[in-house]
């Protein structure tokens, strides 16, 4: 009899906690107050005194105490616990339910534990989609210890964390890569005399944004800077890092004349400061005066040119290695072209080509083709049209073309 009783408390109490955790109601908060939510009713089911979520930051060498009830100096204090280390970093480094019946400072690094007098503590790891987004642990002044059931209990309350986690993750760095995107790309091209500009940057819906970029701006001496440049990766490192290197090759601008230079100073500044980063970049220098542009390629295809009375063609420019791509790289070369009244320019970025499935040099002969010597803002459109059509593109897109006007100051 005893047994059947303590078998239906266990069935009731397993309910309990799948519907604490399919409350319907969870789905419309967002992941602070669910949290909230959610472990005022752990905190209550478990028996518990303590019940906190510690989540790994973005180094993802450290958990950091993100909620939290009874426990509230750990959120205050921004614990961070080493994973790998104490009681919350061993949870999350074997992937794993953890039970501990001592807690002091041979099991656990926080002293905050041991201070609020816990006994017995039991935790287990948030995991989504192969990856440990955090940990959660419940803890009791009592020395009455967690039992198998609870452990199994917590690790399915974990598990329904972890998609939460997982979500409020995605949408976050979504907002916060298109918003770093829309603040890096330029907002107005420059507009002098007989040199006209227009641009296109449309994001992946596969992939996300990431980390394309375009950039035109003024140099000192009636010079043009035109640079389009892609990280390798996408999402909010990958914007980051193209936010760093789009600051620093300004920079370098600024200070050496040579497109090549400026390149291995960028690739310098990569591979000391940009870990496992590598960026194909294309930068070029436009004299207005002399109409010579002087252009350099790190791992990038090279720009279109368009004339008048001449069919398009692929500039022949030496293809240095990608920005980041080794540190004993010296001596990027630079090559010279003549960019006569009436000729246009296109740069872009691979994801305009790059097709599964579809042969990159009938791509490349494809956009070649629809180029053409006229006003860049219908250049664009008609590129556009033709490589991109109705079907999303599988990586970003970037596209700059540059006008140099014929003599009598109207586009052909």
């Amino acid at each position: 009899m005893d047994d059947d009783m303590e078998a239906g408390q266990v069935a009731e109490r397993r309910v309990l906690v799948l519907e604490a955790i399919t409350d319907s109601t969870l789905m419309e908060l967002d992941l602070d107050k669910l949290l909230a939510v959610l472990l005022w009713r752990v905190r209550e089911l478990f028996e518990a005194d303590t019940v906190t979520v510690l989540l790994v930051d973005a180094s993802g060498d450290q958990l950091v105490a993100r909620a939290t009830v009874g426990l509230e100096a750990e959120v205050f204090q921004g614990v961070h616990v080493p994973i790998g280390a104490g009681f919350a970093g061993r949870v999350a480094h074997e992937r794993r339910p953890v039970r501990i019946e001592r807690v002091d400072e041979s099991t656990v690094t926080n002293p905050l534990l041991w201070e609020h007098g816990l006994r017995v503590m039991a935790g287990a790891p948030i995991v989504a989609h192969g990856d440990v987004l955090g940990v959660l642990h419940v803890g009791r002044t009592t020395s009455r210890p967690f039992t198998d059931e609870d452990v199994e209990l917590l690790q399915l309350v974990a598990d329904r964390l972890a998609m939460d986690v997982h979500a409020h993750h995605a949408r976050a760095e979504r907002a916060a890569t298109v918003m770093l995107q829309e603040s890096l790309l330029p907002s107005r091209l420059p507009s002098t005399g007989d040199w006209l500009f227009a641009a296109r940057y449309v994001p992946s819906p596969q992939s996300g944004v990431g980390g394309d970029w375009y950039d035109v701006f003024r140099l000192p001496g009636d010079r043009l800077g035109v640079v389009i440049g892609d990280v390798v990766g996408n999402g909010l490192r990958a914007a980051i890092v193209m936010g760093r290197l789009r600051s620093a090759l300004r920079a370098y601008a600024l200070e050496f004349d040579d497109p090549g230079e400026v390149l291995g100073k960028l690739d310098r500044k990569a591979s000391y400061f940009e870990n496992r980063t590598m960026a194909t970049v294309a930068y070029a220098v436009i004299d207005t005066v002399t109409h010579r542009m002087e252009l350099s390629l790190a791992g990038h295809l090279p720009p279109v040119v368009a004339m008048p009375d001449a069919p398009p063609a692929f500039l022949t420019a030496p293809v240095g290695p990608p920005v980041g791509y080794d540190l004993a790289v010296t001596g990027r070369l630079t090559a010279t072209f003549d960019v006569p009244p009436g000729a246009l320019l296109a740069f872009y970025t691979d994801g305009l080509i790059e097709r599964r499935n579809v042969d990159l040099d009938a791509q490349l002969e494809r956009l070649r083709e629809h180029v053409f010597a006229g006003d860049p803002e219908k250049v664009c459109s008609r590129i556009m049209a033709a490589l991109i059509g109705s079907e999303p593109p599988g990586d970003d897109v970037a596209l700059v073309t540059v006008r140099h006007l014929p003599s009598h100051g109207r586009p052909g």
